[in-house]
């Protein structure tokens, strides 16, 4: 029997076909053809879809069933546990008994702060809800009641101390809601906003960093969906609304359900055009494209949710421009994102 290679010669008559060359193939497509599909940012797509999807009433219905009976299980699981350690352990039973204690004196602690959460996010709606009001009916003492509303929601905070005193000292001399509200807005407001604009940049950049370079399954859903649900937290305690874990995910769902009620999370022409220069994404990977796309959408994530958690509503021409959040949070990341 014949050892070693065997040479197979392809270059037969009887083929029909040419020689094939492997130095003369065509090299892998790295980026779709012109005319293509545009990347629609698949991921955001996916973490608005779960953020947004709302529950019927059975299913709170169910869910509340569910919980209370697995309270009531839990509950006569450990006293049975208890009582039957005591009777037989009397020493180690106090001893889990008091444990017990302390694990539900920190449970109750945590739903105090849970319901302190959910307080403070519901006294920035209504300072939200006031001022819209007061600016839709030219109301010159409903403004100076969200001024002061304002002033005690950041009467805590060193950063805004300055603010304050300049506010103090000029809004008497306003006699417009509009004016007054801009004032409060121009000094109370500026520093917060800056850096919450830091929060979205850094969301943005992360997601499109993700997805541009892991090629894991789901690792860019997985990353868009935690690096939005810590922006949205951040956010919101910039602006002094601090919010627990059940408030993150309320506050989640509020933004999410306004983009997709919007139509915002959809990938249009004016998306592709702000964050690509027209037809960028036509020359980079496919990958590289769905990371930029979802970069910016993570960042109209955050101006949604700087809208949501900011005390007053965007005066004119005060409102972020997503195009300068994705180019700024994606500057040297990939070719021309900055220009």
């Amino acid at each position: 029997m014949r050892k070693g290679p065997i040479l197979f010669d392809i270059e037969t008559e009887e083929l029909g076909k040419p020689a094939i060359n492997p130095a003369e193939a065509p090299p892998v497509p790295d980026h779709d053809p012109v005319g293509g599909p545009t990347p629609e940012g698949r991921a955001m797509q996916t973490v608005a879809a779960l953020g947004a999807r709302k529950t019927t009433r059975l299913g709170r219905f169910f869910w509340s069933l569910l919980l209370t009976l697995l309270g009531v299980v839990v509950s006569v699981a450990a006293w049975d546990f208890v009582t039957d350690l005591i009777a037989r352990m009397p020493l180690l039973g106090y001893a889990v008994t008091v444990l017990i204690a302390v694990l539900v004196l920190v449970l109750a602690v945590i739903a105090v702060r849970e319901l302190a959460a959910f307080s403070r996010l519901r006294r920035i709606d209504t300072l939200h809800r006031a001022a819209d009001t007061a600016l839709a009916d030219d109301d010159l003492a409903g403004a100076r009641k969200v001024v002061e509303g304002l002033t005690q929601l950041y009467a805590a905070r060193e950063d805004t101390a300055w603010g304050r005193q300049r506010l103090q000292e000029r809004q008497a001399d306003q006699f417009d809601p509009a004016t007054l509200l801009a004032l409060a807005e121009a000094e109370l407001l500026a520093p917060l906003d800056a850096a919450a604009k830091k929060e979205v940049e850094a969301a943005a950049r992360q997601v499109a960093t993700v997805t541009a370079i892991v090629p894991l399954a789901l690792a860019d859903v997985f990353a868009a969906l935690t690096s939005n649900l810590r922006m949205i937290r951040r956010v919101a305690e910039v602006y002094g609304g601090r919010s627990g874990t059940l408030g993150s995910w309320r506050l989640a769902r509020a933004v999410m359900a306004h983009l997709v009620a919007t139509g915002a999370v959809a990938v249009g022409d004016d998306l592709i055009g702000s964050v690509a220069g027209g037809s960028l994404l036509s020359k980079l990977s496919r990958r590289f494209g769905e990371g930029i796309v979802n970069g910016a959408l993570t960042a109209r994530v955050g101006v949604a949710a700087m809208e949501v958690c900011r005390p007053l509503p965007f005066s004119a021409g005060k409102r972020p421009s997503v195009s300068r959040l994705v180019s700024r949070a994606l500057a040297g990341l990939f070719p021309g994102s900055g220009n």
